[in-house]
């Protein structure tokens, strides 16, 4: 596992590309941590509220018992639907949600949509989305406004408590973890164009991109960095063409260029 700090005070290319490896399981995970504002605080909370929403009860209880086992969880409740999710999170607030990507009542992508409603209405919330599916799309539409507070992972690899409480913690400290296998998918599709790209950026564009990664729109950036929002504009169309994505459209190549952020500081 990869950890990343980005801090206010403006991290420099080695803190924001570099990454610096440690001890992780086999399976590790890329982790981005995404600023020092967060809901919980290990020094200050005793235990992370969790909530869990899964249809297939057999999973549900598998991985109600996961999070039950760690003494640094409490699991508030369980929900089989969306709508059921919704009205747990309403009683219960929780700090992390754990959810299933597809179930009722439409079993599309559910998992995105409680996600997209905690975003507006408890963005302090942190968001765990499981899925069977490595396609980058899912993990897109789960980043399209930050990669703050949201983890995308397989099921198969959420086979031991460590992994998922990491992915637990890093979300409800408002990190960021997306499966290295969902990030491998979407370099495979690109050229290796990618790989120099980042080893190009600049350290402004490295700035900029660490900003991007966090939601902000290019305005968000200029304030945060104190510079004009057209060095911005300027900035990040280079780190699109430098990335190969200068022909995606606009959101999607944010988006983009936040996974193989991601994926360069799992040291891909």
């Amino acid at each position: 596992m990869l950890g990343r700090d980005i801090t206010e005070a403006g991290p420099t290319r080695r803190d924001v590309v570099a990454g610096t490896r440690s001890a992780g399981p086999p399976s590790g995970l890329s982790w981005l941590s995404t600023g020092p504002v967060a809901r919980y605080d290990h020094r200050l909370m005793e235990t992370i509220r969790v909530a869990l929403a899964e249809d297939n009860v057999l999973l549900r209880e598998g991985v109600s018992r996961l999070v039950s086992a760690n003494e640094e969880f409490e699991l508030v409740g369980t929900a089989p639907d969306l709508p059921q999710l919704l009205a747990l999170v309403r009683e219960k607030l929780p700090d992390v949600v754990i959810t299933d990507i597809r179930m009722p009542p439409t079993g599309t992508n559910e998992g995105i949509q409680a996600a997209a409603w905690l975003r507006e209405n408890h963005p302090e919330v942190g968001v765990v989305v499981l899925s069977q599916y490595t396609a980058p799309a899912y993990a897109m539409a789960l980043l399209e406004h930050g990669s703050a507070g949201r983890a995308y992972l397989l099921k198969e690899r959420v086979a031991s408590v460590d992994e998922l409480a990491r992915a637990i913690r890093a979300v409800a400290q408002g990190g960021s973890v997306i499966d290295p296998l969902v990030v491998d998918e979407l370099v495979r599709s690109r050229s290796g164009q990618h790989q120099a790209g980042m080893l190009s950026l600049t350290p402004r564009e490295s700035e900029i991109l660490a900003e991007m990664a966090q939601g902000k729109s290019n305005a968000a950036i200029a304030a945060s960095l104190s510079v004009s929002e057209r060095a911005v504009e300027k900035h990040t169309n280079s780190i699109f063409a430098k990335l190969g994505l200068s022909e995606e459209k606009d959101l999607n190549r944010r988006v983009k260029a936040v996974l193989l952020y991601l994926a360069e500081g799992q040291g891909g």
